[in-house]
């Protein structure tokens, strides 16, 4: 075969072989990632399956994540992938997989990032190295779950598209009255092998859907219309009038009610009128104000509830003479309007009711009814019970005797209690309400005619709802106008009392403290040394949040004598503690480790808040010359829980006596002061373990 042939032959095996094409359309498509922010939870995309880009510096961002291996759907994706190792710093692909909720999220630090702990979460997620499977194309765009109602005529929830050129992330956090504008639900790639997932199905939220397309008769009544004023008739206790803005809270006991000390009056003396206007929770009206023939159809009950809703609730309506019978009954539609949007039921949210008057009565329990048709029903047969408005007292009540597992507590359900009040409590709240969010409840207020200008000296407790709420940033408050405006409140406080992602200002194992550090200052420490300690008690109480009501740190430095550096809620920030800290002076002497003991006990623990967990570390170089058994027995019979950390020449004998039982996950030994950064992880992942595994109340 001559060499021409030979090569044409060549050539065309080459081609052949190649399968190469002259228009290239059988190339491999390319895997187009769209980009994510640092701060986008799993939870709030509604896809099974997905691949994400992160940005660089995310680890810096301090947003939360929890687990380890596994991560609650609250995580940052971005954080939890380079806790996990998937990515580093730099940023990178990821590709993330829903699954089901996990009993318990184990903390734990890895690669500059610190998961937390946390008890347990509906819905979890999984992260890898985002190298794409074979054969999956996966979605070039993320489908987020609603977050804000939208007007749709078929009812339907539509879907919100993340754009790759402008990714939009404050639009679902950030709560707002104008809808959001609307967008086209993007179809997603199908792939030629499905990505393998688990059965759990995207995070839609049932009360989110009745948002945005309901029947229910309070979304489809939004306008109301007065009526002539005819027929007034005298209330029990205290008459309003509504004409008259200036005129507020006097009062007044009627001849009906009994004789006993009431709030003081204002500068008026005139009494309320009640206008014969229809109550707003018993008149229709359309989206245009014209009178409607008949109330709109009711949602289909159903007795499992939300279970995107799982919450216990526990309302606390005002039955004190000041609201009288006709905004009692207000009062009641109010509640009854949203035990129907809530959804209650045993795998969703749980409700009972305790009215407060002079003292605190439960009208039913969070077990006795377990769907909103019956929880309708026992509303509407409260009667009225009268008295002062003791808002603290009925706190201190919910706290003591409602949350409790004979009255239905579920305990893996957030416990929350809602407060309406009318005008002002005629008691303290602060204390008592400090105490309710120590054991874990989440306190909103509904405040309807709160005190205006001329009334403000008559409060007993000044800015009441500030001091109430978990901080101060407007999401557990919900200050009404008019007892005629307050059905306006029954869509926002639904939303925010199913918004479990945001229900975290309760008690935690971060916020729940008061630790006090025993330091050894002896002269065998050294000021180099001493300075390391310093800053390993910096780093342990960096993780913690601090303020009066979170957690409190105290500390005590000892050689023979004990020195107080500072006591529990001396310093209520955390960059003033972290400053306080660094300004403690190196002492030097002997080591009286028991001395020191018996002196946090008794200069510390003695003043240590009710409801906080009393933990103590004790960090010694030595054996101590005073007996340390006794000290350590006393403080562990009140309730202490003792952390012993010794160095180099540390006595383990003495640091198993100081520590808590069990000794092995309270006592360490490090052979050198530089090591004892090792530590810090290991102390707060104890604690926080440790606090997750007691009851909750």
């Amino acid at each position: 075969m001559s060499k021409p042939t030979l090569t044409a032959v060549f050539i065309a095996f080459l081609l052949t072989s190649s399968g190469a094409k002259p228009n290239g359309k059988n190339k491999k498509p390319k895997q187009v990632v769209p980009a994510i922010e640092c701060d986008m939870r799993a939870g709030k995309i509604n896809l099974p399956e997905f691949i994400v880009k992160c940005p660089a510096n995310c680890r810096e961002s301090k947003e939360k994540v929890y687990g380890t291996g596994v991560f609650a759907s609250i995580s940052s994706i971005c954080n939890a992938a380079i806790h996990s190792g998937a990515i580093s710093n730099s940023g990178g692909k990821v590709i993330v997989m829903k699954m089901a909720g996990q009993a318990i999220y184990k903390g734990s630090f890895a690669n500059g990032v610190r998961s937390l702990s946390l008890p347990n979460w509906r819905e979890s997620f999984s992260v890898s190295v985002g190298k794409p499977k074979k054969g999956v194309i996966y979605p070039s765009t993320l489908v987020f779950v609603p977050s804000r109602p939208t007007t749709v005529k078929t009812g339907e929830p539509k879907n919100l598209v993340y754009s790759m050129v402008s990714p939009v992330t404050e639009a679902l956090e950030t709560e707002s009255t104008t809808a959001p504008p609307t967008t086209t639900p993007v179809t997603t790639p199908t792939t030629t092998a499905p990505p393998t997932t688990t059965s759990a199905k995207p995070r839609v939220t049932v009360h989110k859907v009745r948002e945005i397309g309901s029947s229910h008769p309070y979304f489809s009544s939004v306008a109301r219309q007065s009526q002539s004023a005819q027929g007034k008739g005298p209330m029990q206790g205290v008459h309003r009038s509504e004409t008259s803005p200036t005129i507020r809270r006097p009062h007044v006991p009627s001849a009906s009610a009994p004789e006993q000390e009431h709030k003081p009056p204002s500068v008026t003396s005139h009494a309320r009128e009640v206008p014969a206007e229809e109550n707003p929770f018993e008149s229709g009206f359309d989206g245009q104000g014209h009178k409607s023939t008949a109330r709109a159809p009711k949602l289909p009950e159903r007795s499992q509830g939300d279970p995107n809703c799982k919450v216990d609730i526990a309302f606390l309506m005002d039955g004190s003479w000041s609201i009288g019978k006709r905004r009692f009954k207000i009062q009641k539609d109010f509640l009854v309007e949203v035990s129907q949007v809530l959804n209650v039921g045993t795998a969703g949210p749980m409700m009972g009711i305790i009215q407060y008057g002079d003292d605190a009565v439960t009208e039913f329990s969070l077990k006795q009814f377990s769907s909103s048709n019956d929880v309708k029903s026992a509303i509407n047969n409260i009667e009225q019970k009268g008295g002062l408005s003791h808002v603290g007292k009925a706190l201190s009540y919910i706290n003591k005797h409602f949350f409790s597992d004979a009255n239905g507590n579920r305990g893996g359900a957030p416990n929350v209690a809602v407060v309406l009040v009318d005008g002002w409590p005629t008691d303290r709240v602060e204390e008592a309400s400090r105490l309710a969010r120590e054991s874990g409840i989440n306190i909103f207020f509904v405040t309807i005619e709160g005190p205006d200008e001329n009334e403000k000296q008559n409060v007993v407790e000044a800015n009441f709802v500030d001091k109430a709420v978990c901080r101060t940033n407007g999401f557990f408050s919900l200050p009404i106008k008019s007892w005629f405006a307050l059905r306006e409140a029954v869509q926002p406080l639904v939303k925010r009392v199913c918004d479990t992602d945001r229900l975290v200002c309760s008690k935690t194992c971060l916020n729940a403290n008061d630790i006090a550090f025993v330091i050894d200052g002896s002269s065998s420490v050294g000021t180099g040394n001493f300075r390391t300690v310093l800053q390993f008690v910096a780093n342990v109480t960096r993780e913690f949040e601090i303020s009066d009501t979170d957690t409190r740190v105290g500390i005590v430095q000892y050689t023979y004598e004990q020195r107080l550096e500072f006591a529990f809620g001396q310093h209520n920030n955390k960059a003033d503690l972290l400053n306080a800290i660094k300004r403690i002076n190196y002492w030097s002497g002997g080591t009286s480790t028991g001395a020191a003991i018996t002196y946090a006990a008794d200069q510390l623990f003695s003043k240590s808040k009710p409801n906080k967990r009393k933990i103590m570390i004790v960090i010694t170089d030595g054996r101590s010359y005073d007996d340390v058994r006794a000290p350590a027995l006393a403080v562990h019979r009140k309730g202490v829980i003792a952390y012993s950390i010794g160095i180099a020449w540390a006595a383990q004998d003495e640091l198993e006596y100081i520590a808590t039982d069990p000794d092995k996950e309270h006592s360490f030994f490090v052979d050198e002061f530089d090591n004892l950064y090792k530590y810090v992880p290991k102390i707060i992942h104890n604690i926080c373990n440790e606090f997750n595994s007691q009851p909750r109340n």
